[in-house]
């Protein structure tokens, strides 16, 4: 074939070869704070799935993961991806060693997650806590009113305006927890000053300073989420690279540290982009062979 004919060819064809997109800046990263990120969760727009995406983000400073419902934005303090779970950490939630008047707790109906194994303690309520009823049914435990009475040793309770060591019949534990019709544990309603909320009693069941606080949640993937974990995901992670979506069609993405986003994993990624990149930097023509 005729050089002229073959290098006019060469440069018509190389432009329109198709190279990965350059993900987004800043790009999508694998831990916010202390916590490890993976699919379906992510850091911002784009990352993880686009289903969670308006629920969860890191902070600008990229320091803490939060969950962002319509009664407020709490800080997420670990993920178990295991069992699908998470852990929310409300800052005015009380603990031992700190009391508050809380807000209302909530979640959007429409959103991927739901009430876990959380034991809540509403303290500061009218007294007698045994009359509390939501839907005209009685929400108190009382086989579980040793932890009142572990709670209640706290001296934080007078940030409350309770004395040292009050009476028990202004604590529940509301245990089964759930929320009513809004979607809320709704202090107000259950005439409650502020709750805690333990996800485990340790090694010290009867020491309230060594629970661990916190809300437990549970977070559902649907059908198309499965597939992509399973198609898709996991080679995109296996490859060092972070699970994402393009909008405005939100169809699969793979973020690569070297600024490229791919449709498969970053090994096919790292190879293509790095033989396009060598062919622009070492390809050389003889300045003969270029028609005038």
């Amino acid at each position: 074939m005729d050089l002229h004919l073959l290098l006019l060819l060469f440069l018509v064809i190389i432009p329109f070869t198709p190279k990965p997109t350059i993900a987004p800046n800043p790009a999508c990263q694998s831990s916010c704070g202390s916590v490890q990120i993976k699919y379906p969760f992510g850091t911002g727009c784009g990352c993880g799935s686009p289903r969670f995406q308006p629920y969860v983000t890191c902070t600008p400073g990229g320091d803490q993961l939060l969950l962002a419902t319509h009664t407020g934005s709490y800080p997420i303090t670990s993920i178990d991806y295991k069992t699908s779970s998470l852990t929310i950490a409300p800052q005015d939630m009380s603990t031992c060693t700190s009391m508050h008047h809380s807000s209302n707790l909530g979640l959007d109906w429409s959103s991927p997650f739901q009430l876990g194994p959380s034991t809540f303690i509403l303290i500061s309520c009218t007294s007698p806590t045994s009359s509390l009823t939501l839907k005209n049914t009685p929400i108190c435990d009382p086989s579980s009113v040793h932890l009142c009475d572990s709670l209640y040793t706290c001296p934080a309770v007078v940030s409350l305006g309770l004395p040292l060591f009050p009476s028990t019949n202004t604590c529940c534990v509301y245990a089964p927890a759930n929320f009513n019709g809004k979607g809320e544990l709704e202090l107000d309603e259950l005439k409650c000053d502020g709750y805690s909320s333990v996800v485990s009693l340790g090694d010290y069941p009867t020491d309230p300073s060594h629970w661990e606080y916190g809300v437990a949640l549970k977070y559902i993937n649907d059908i198309l989420d499965n597939s992509v974990i399973d198609s898709k995901c996991n080679s995109c992670e296996m490859s060092d690279g972070i699970c994402g979506y393009a909008p405005p069609s939100n169809s699969f993405v793979c973020v690569c540290k070297n600024g490229y986003n791919s449709t498969t994993d970053c090994y096919s990624n790292n190879l293509y982009g790095q033989n396009v990149e060598q062919f622009w930097s070492t390809a050389s023509f003889p300045t003969d062979a270029i028609p005038t």
